[in-house]
């Protein structure tokens, strides 16, 4: 296999190998595709091999020397199987590329972001696919904390490896850190125990939060009951994702069963919390998101905050955030897209529908934490202490909106599939023509194409940010008939197109 790269020890990737034979042992194998808008994403083996896995190291190093003062990073792993081996041969090639790595084994995403303070580096590497299928591996990177990439930084690292133009370095060297993952809780556990008496129903899938949610929430006062916290990962009950509503319903159950105060549920990798109340009701991540902003703004007046576009249009109808003078402004999803701008902006917080949640100063460092979120959930639980968490969750003004859902589409197709969809519903824009029933009042472009019609219902149209799929989600202040009425008018666009098959989880 030719190199054509005289200072990479690497042939060029290519994208079709087969198991098992000397070229699968020897050539960086690595589906173009898996280089998505902030992250990586491969099925392993079959789309990355260990080679490509170097490979793609390799190329980190190289941008980490474009990008950072030092090039030094923490490099972390979850739960999966394979995910340490995958961890050991992206350090060979970070190494080969003169990077400074420090090695903090197990860990939650959040907790290689710690680590990044704690060590005082600014890069950043995570071995970790998050909630995607067993099979899914990846990679979440950064090179200048709290920021992880964005789809600027993901076209460098592509056209690097894929072009194989990285140079060799001298000076990558390796630390192992054993103790990251004490000193992290540590961290999240130096305030005061609560003082009001809450049990929490900890869901966490089998994923790798297992290892962090209970120990660190029961250091804090706090009458834990686990729920799938075992770390399998083979997920032999659901995957690890609180956008799930299986992994809901059964955190809803099991709230019912223990009679509970909250549950929380916790993805794969840390960096994500869903919620469900005291009554067993799940509260959808944006609207928990309306709530904790409540809480802020009454601590701090004309507090601002960032919501993704999948968000409940209550950040911008609630009556108690306008009396508190709150400006929200809705931004692409996504968690290194929200991230960036609720730190570039100095908002107090975002709010991303899936569960990220990334908090400043005074609560956060600016990166999202499954932990931090919930720590936060309960402050808010001891602020109104004459009050539960179903009472706080009645206290928001009724909508009927849906859970996360993912048609699948090809990810060489669904951008197209998307466009399609933009210039469809422009054109009934354009043509008067009636969406759902009614007028479109607004069109929002940012990322895919949100409709919003006369009555305030809605919807939304995007393009999955790291799987083959779309996004769909839709809402009403109205009625759940009219949250239908959306969805049947975007699922029987979407169903005509041949591109787009089967869904996650549908209404």
């Amino acid at each position: 296999m030719s190199q054509d790269n005289p200072s990479s020890p690497f042939p060029i990737p290519v994208s079709d190998l087969v198991p098992n034979t000397p070229a699968f042992e020897n050539t960086p194998q690595i589906t173009p595709t898996g280089f998505r808008e902030y992250d990586a994403r491969w099925l392993f083996p079959s789309e990355i091999n260990l080679s490509g896995i170097q490979a793609l190291g390799f190329g980190l190093g190289n941008v980490l020397h474009e990008l950072a003062d030092t090039p030094a990073l923490v490099v972390g792993h979850d739960y999966r199987s394979y995910s340490q081996s995958i961890k050991l041969a992206l350090i060979t090639g970070l190494m080969t590329a003169g990077a400074k790595v420090y090695d903090i084994g197990l860990a939650l995403s959040p907790t290689a972001y710690f680590a990044q303070y704690e060590l005082d580096v600014p890069g950043v590497a995570m071995v970790t696919a998050s909630h995607n299928e067993n099979g899914w591996t990846g990679v979440k990177m950064g090179a200048n904390r709290p920021l992880t990439f964005g789809p600027d930084e993901m076209t460098m690292l592509r056209n690097i490896v894929l072009n194989n133009t990285g140079v060799s370095r001298n000076g990558g060297s390796y630390e192992f850190v054993p103790d990251m993952a004490e000193r992290y809780m540590a961290d999240l556990t130096k305030r005061p125990a609560f003082k009001r008496k809450i049990k929490a129903v900890l869901a966490c899938g089998n994923g790798t939060a297992g290892v962090f949610a209970p120990k660190t929430l029961s250091a804090l006062g706090i009458e834990t009951v686990d729920l799938h916290c075992e770390p399998d990962f083979t997920f032999p009950n659901h995957n690890p994702n609180p956008e799930d509503m299986e992994m809901l319903h059964s955190l809803s159950a099991k709230v019912k069963e223990t009679g509970a105060d909250i549950g929380f549920a916790f993805d794969g990798d840390g960096d994500r919390c869903g919620v469900v109340d005291n009554q067993g009701r799940e509260i959808f991540a944006d609207k928990m998101g309306v709530l904790v902003a409540r809480d802020l703004a009454a601590k701090h007046p004309n507090a601002k905050f960032v919501a993704d576009v999948k968000s409940t249009g209550l950040f911008m109808t609630d009556p108690v955030l306008s009396e508190l003078g709150a400006e929200t402004v809705y931004w692409k999803t996504g968690h290194s897209y929200m991230k960036r701008h609720t730190v570039e902006t100095g908002a107090m917080a975002g709010f991303e529908k899936s569960g990220h949640f990334f908090f400043n100063a005074p609560i956060g460092r600016g990166y999202d934490d499954g932990l931090v979120t919930a720590i936060t959930v309960c402050e808010m639980l001891e602020q109104n202490p004459d009050k539960s968490m179903a009472d706080l969750n009645d206290s928001l003004p009724q909508s009927w909106g849906s859970p996360t859902m993912s048609p699948y589409c090809a990810d060489t197709e669904k951008y197209e599939v998307v466009d399609r969809a933009i210039a469809h519903f422009q054109q009934c824009a354009d043509d008067g023509k009636k969406v759902a029933g009614q007028s479109i009042r607004d069109l929002v472009t940012v990322n895919g194409i949100r409709i919003t019609v006369e009555d305030g219902t809605w919807g939304l149209v995007r393009a999955s940010s790291n799987k083959p799929g779309l996004v769909v989600v839709v809402e009403s202040p109205v009625s759940e008939a009219r949250m239908r009425d959306m969805f049947a008018e975007i699922d029987n666009l979407l169903s005509s197109w041949s591109e787009v098959g089967e869904y996650d989880q549908k209404l």
